[in-house]
């Protein structure tokens, strides 16, 4: 992994200035609703127009389209200029606002980063739907029973922290609940999933390395669960803080645990099966406008398909713990061995390929049978093993 100094990516400020509006969603709509919608709507007209000799009208439904696309771009400039004053209610006001959020910086995280930084979620301790400052008061204040020990989540792609509590009504609790009741500090984090891996594990290790230095107790022991993405997250923060030449290093020292919940650390096949989607479409003039369409993902996304291999190693102190699912109860059936948790296959999830190589030599796997991959969230089964491996 090359090398890079967590000190490179300022994380977990809160921004200057009013936050993402709902005025900035309906921006960018208007500006999605342009680029992508329509556009991809008249290349494949005009394209199939041309295929059969053109028609008379060709002219005319061009001049449409253009005049329909500036409409929409003077009413994208307009709504960032109403949102940049604060005016509206703030996207992050409510739930439904923070699972939109969260959901478009994991399909288009990197373009916002660069784009419409007020979109963009920059990683953070989340406590009650806000950031949480990595200021010792500000954190005693989040955290007024803090200990030692302290476990971390990170969710996957288009989730926010609010996703570890899936299913609460029906199992009366969550792994956050059930640790804090061993004796744990539990941590919740939300990202944008839309930026590269290795970015997010730069930020990451920044994050923790400021957490650990400002918490109110001495930090005695570190556990960092993570979901699908989140687990390769935390696994690129791990290799940034241990890289030679890294002053700094407390945090990554005090891991004990890493749990990866379905996890695709070999890649997952829904993510290959979009790049190959995107590229066999645009072979033709009137298919490529959807493989533009497929092609507006994150790289994020691209970095699923090959998840993250050799060269991004385990902790070496620290005990791993691999979950995967399958629909089916057994692993090893036909239909669970192809289509897994319908998201991640059991190797990929324990980080062992093809030709019998383990990214993750002496790890305890866990197999959950029928249930999905966000079934993972939130499992007794998952309960019984965390309350033994985090003891």
């Amino acid at each position: 992994m090359p090398t890079a100094t967590p000190t490179a990516t300022p994380i977990a400020t809160p921004g200057t200035g009013p936050g993402p509006r709902v005025l900035d969603a309906l921006s960018l709509l208007s500006e999605v609703a342009d680029e992508l919608v329509l556009r991809s709507v008249r290349d494949t007209h005009l394209a199939w127009a041309d295929r059969f000799g053109g028609h008379p009208g060709q002219r005319a439904a061009a001049a449409v389209y253009a005049g329909v696309g500036a409409g929409l771009r003077v009413a994208s400039r307009g709504l960032d200029r109403a949102a940049a004053t604060g005016v509206g209610p703030g996207l992050e006001d409510g739930p439904r606002g923070r699972f939109v959020s969260s959901a478009v910086n994991g399909l288009i995280g990197d373009r916002l980063a660069r784009e419409r930084p007020r979109l963009a979620i920059r990683m953070a301790v989340r406590h009650q739907g806000r950031d949480v400052p990595l200021d010792r008061d500000e954190l005693a204040a989040a955290f007024p029973a803090a200990t030692g020990r302290v476990v971390v989540f990170l969710h996957g792609l288009c989730e926010t922290e609010s996703y570890w509590r899936r299913g609460r009504e029906r199992l009366g609790t969550t792994y956050g609940e059930l640790l804090a009741d061993q004796g744990w500090t539990p941590v919740f984090l939300r990202a944008n999933t839309g930026l590269p891996l290795r970015e997010n594990g730069v930020a990451l290790a920044a994050l923790m390395r400021d957490l650990v230095a400002a918490w109110p107790e001495e930090v005695t022991r570190i556990a960092l669960v993570g979901h699908s993405m989140g687990g390769l997250i935390l696994r690129a923060a791990g290799a940034v803080a241990t890289e030679p030449g890294v002053p700094d290093r407390p945090w990554s020292d005090l891991v004990s645990d890493v749990v990866t919940l379905g996890t695709p650390h070999l890649g997952a096949p829904i993510a290959r099966g979009i790049g190959h989607g995107s590229r066999g479409l645009g072979r033709l003039p009137e298919t490529a406008a959807f493989g533009r369409i497929l092609d507006w993902r994150s790289v994020g996304v691209h970095d699923l398909v090959a998840g993250l291999a050799q060269d991004v190693p385990p902790l070496p102190h620290a005990s791993y713990r691999l979950v995967a699912a399958t629909l089916t109860s057994s692993e090893r059936h036909p239909v669970g061995h192809v289509v897994g948790d319908l998201l991640v296959r059991v190797p990929s999830a324990y980080g062992r390929d093809r030709w019998g190589g383990r990214l993750f030599p002496g790890a305890t796997v866990l197999h959950v049978g029928r249930t999905d991959h966000f079934g993972l969230l939130n499992h007794p089964e998952v309960h019984r093993a965390m309350r033994e491996w985090l003891a």
